[in-house]
C-alpha cells in the first residue's frame, strides 16, 4: 500500500483527507510575532486580523518535520509519495529532496517519490485527491505517479483577490506592476502558470468577477460535467455559492470540493478572495472515476 503525504499548501478539507488517508502536514504561519501551524486557528480569525491592519507572514516546513514524517515510513518500510506545495512559491520541496537524499544513506531502501505540483491551495488539493481516489481503485504505485504528474500539469488555478497589495506584499506574484493602478474597484483576476501566480485580466466591480471566472472556466476547461470542481474561498462564501451555482447552471457541474482557503495560503492572498480548480484535459483511462455516472 501506498500512503499519499502533503502539506497544508493544499487546503485540502480536513475531512477529504481523513476519509481518503492523506497525511497534512502543517505549514506556519505568524501574525505579528506570534507563530502559529496551519489549523491552530479558524481561518477566519486570520482574516479578521488581516483587515484590522495585523501583519502576517508564512515560513516552510522544517528539517525536522520532514525528517519525522519521512522517517516513520522509512522504518516500517513503506512506500511514500509526496505532493508538495508548489516550488515557486515555497522552499519546502527543496528542503523535502535534501531530507530524502540524507535519510536513504540510512534507509537506502526506502521508496519515496517527491512530486514538485506547482500548484498552490486547493488546486494541490485537487491533484493529491485525485490521486488517493485512484489508489483506493487498486492503482500501483507508477501508475500513481503517471497521474499525479498529469493532473499536476493540466490542474487550472482561477482566482481572484480583493486586495493584490497582500500578494505583491510576499513576493507572490509576477508581472503584478501592470495590474496595480488608481482605477477604483478593480479586481484583478489570476492563475498559476508553471508554478507562479500571474495575473491574467483586471475587471471593474466584483459583480462582473464571477461571471468573468465562469467564461474562463468555460475557455479552459473540458468535460467539466464529468469532473469533480474545487472551489474555496477567503471568509466569502456568499461568492464561492454563487460561482458553484452559475457552474451548475451552465455546465451541469455536480461534484464539488469545497473549503475555506487555509491560514498560510489566506496570509498571502488576503480576505475576500475567490478560486475555482478544473481540469484542462482529461485522460479516458481515469476519466471512470471522476464522472458522475
Amino acid at each position: 500500500m501506498v500512503k499519499i503525504i502533503t502539506d497544508s499548501g493544499s487546503d485540502l478539507p480536513q475531512k477529504l483527507a481523513k476519509e481518503n488517508d492523506i497525511e497534512v502536514m502543517p505549514l506556519y504561519f505568524h501574525i505579528e510575532d506570534k507563530e502559529f501551524k496551519d489549523g491552530d486557528i479558524d481561518p477566519k480569525e486570520l482574516y479578521d486580523e488581516m483587515r484590522a491592519g495585523k501583519g502576517t507572514k508564512t515560513a516552510q516546513l522544517t528539517y525536522m518535520d520532514l525528517r519525522e514524517t519521512f522517517e516513520k515510513y522509512a522504518k516500517d518500510k513503506e512506500s511514500v509519495i509526496y505532493l508538495t506545495f508548489s516550488s515557486q512559491l515555497s522552499g519546502t520541496y527543496q528542503t523535502a529532496c535534501m531530507v530524502k537524499d540524507e535519510l536513504l544513506e540510512e534507509y537506502p531502501d526506502f521508496d519515496l517519490t517527491i512530486i514538485d505540483t506547482k500548484c498552490a491551495s486547493l488546486g494541490q488539493g485537487m491533484v493529491v485527491y485525485r490521486v488517493a481516489r485512484l489508489k483506493h481503485e487498486g492503482y500501483d504505485k507508477d501508475e500513481l505517479i503517471k497521474a499525479a504528474n498529469f493532473y499536476k500539469d493540466h490542474t487550472e488555478h482561477i482566482f481572484t483577490v480583493d486586495d493584490l497589495e497582500y500578494l505583491k506584499r510576499g513576493g507572490r506574484v509576477s508581472k503584478a506592476s501592470a495590474f496595480v493602478g488608481g482605477m477604483l474597484n478593480i479586481k484583478p483576476i489570476l492563475h498559476v502558470e508553471d508554478g507562479k501566480l500571474v495575473p491574467i485580466k483586471k475587471v471593474r466591480g466584483r459583480k462582473k468577477v464571477h461571471k468573468n471566472m465562469t467564461d474562463l472556466v468555460e475557455e479552459r476547461g473540458m468535460l467539466l460535467k464529468d469532473q469533480v470542481i474545487g472551489i474555496n474561498h477567503a471568509d466569502d462564501k456568499e461568492g464561492a455559492d454563487k460561482l458553484k451555482e452559475m457552474l451548475r447552471e451552465k455546465f451541469g457541474c455536480s461534484e464539488f470540493v469545497e473549503g475555506m482557503i487555509g491560514s498560510v495560503i489566506g496570509a498571502h492572498a488576503g480576505p475576500g478572495t475567490l478560486s475555482v480548480y478544473f481540469l484542462n484535459n482529461i485522460p479516458k483511462d481515469y476519466l471512470g472515476l471522476f464522472s458522475n455516472q
